[in-house]
């Protein structure tokens, strides 16, 4: 039989099965409402038993939302479950006499938490919020701009087209990168004898005395936890703000004289909870 013949006779019935699985879904929809409807007049308990009888009804509407964002650095199953909260937050805040169709309402809150999700646990390396933001826009308009332009488009060629400050643009783009740091066990050239490759962590060196400044202010930095708010307040403004004593005693509306005595009892604090090693240092 011809292949023509064969579509001729296959159109029809996809057309079908499509027109059977809308009508399922007008169904479903129907179904649904009316008892999202009827929950708007029952008791506490009642109502939540309703709105969980209808997430159940669309936890595959979920499904698909998250196998779009689905990516080999994520859990499906932590991605479905973000999902699933999302699907239950609309069954929750949706209301039948606003509107009628569930699935173009809950799409948009179940995509909404699984991109809160996904922007606050996909950076090992966390940038500022507004630079992930902007590392996701461009994902999706850097691909238009190059096709406009029939070339890759440069920073100032993105930021004149997006509005952006080149600034912003270049670190947006950089800190892609940390999604997926590099290792440090990365090949990074050959060694200087000719004899094998490099590392990148081994060109990342550091002294013996850069390491003792490390160790000592992580221990400081333990020791300071340990002090009370104020203490702390008083021993960031004056050494960190590099404030006097003067301005602290306004600040905290106390004497001058009563922030030298609070500052010598919170250094001796300090140092009796180091170590003699770490003081030498």
């Amino acid at each position: 039989m011809p292949v023509t013949t064969l579509a001729s006779l296959g159109s029809p019935a996809r057309r079908a099965a499509a027109a059977a699985r809308r009508a399922e879904q007008d169904d479903r929809n129907a179904r649904s409402v009316a008892l999202l409807t009827e929950a708007l007049d029952a008791p506490e308990a009642e109502r939540r038993r309703i709105q969980q009888r209808v997430v159940v009804d669309y936890l595959d509407v979920a499904d698909a939302v998250a196998s779009r964002y689905l990516a080999r650095s994520q859990d499906a199953g932590d991605l479905r479950q973000v999902a699933y909260l999302g699907l239950t937050k609309a069954i929750q805040r949706f209301e039948p006499t606003r509107g009628a169709d569930i699935v173009s309402f809950a799409v948009p809150t179940i995509a909404g938490e699984i991109k809160r999700y996904l922007r606050d646990t996909s950076w090992l390396v966390r940038p500022p919020r507004h630079l992930q933001e902007l590392h996701s826009e461009l994902r999706t308009t850097i691909p238009g701009i190059a096709q406009r332009l029939g070339h890759e488009p440069s920073a100032a060629e993105i930021a004149q087209e997006t509005g952006f400050s080149v600034d912003d643009i270049v670190q947006a783009l950089d800190c892609g990168q940390s999604r997926q740091p590099a290792s440090l066990d990365a090949p990074h050239g050959i060694a200087a004898d000719g004899l094998g490759t490099l590392t990148l962590g081994d060109t990342l060196r550091a002294t013996g005395t850069e390491f003792a400044r490390a160790e000592v202010a992580a221990a400081l930095a333990d020791a300071c936890r340990t002090l009370s708010p104020r203490d702390r307040r008083i021993l960031y403004l004056r050494f960190v703000h590099e404030q006097s004593q003067a301005e602290i005693a306004r600040e905290c509306g106390v004497t001058q004289m009563q922030i030298s005595r609070l500052l010598t009892k919170i250094l001796a604090t300090l140092r009796g909870r180091l170590t003699p090693d770490l003081l030498a240092a």
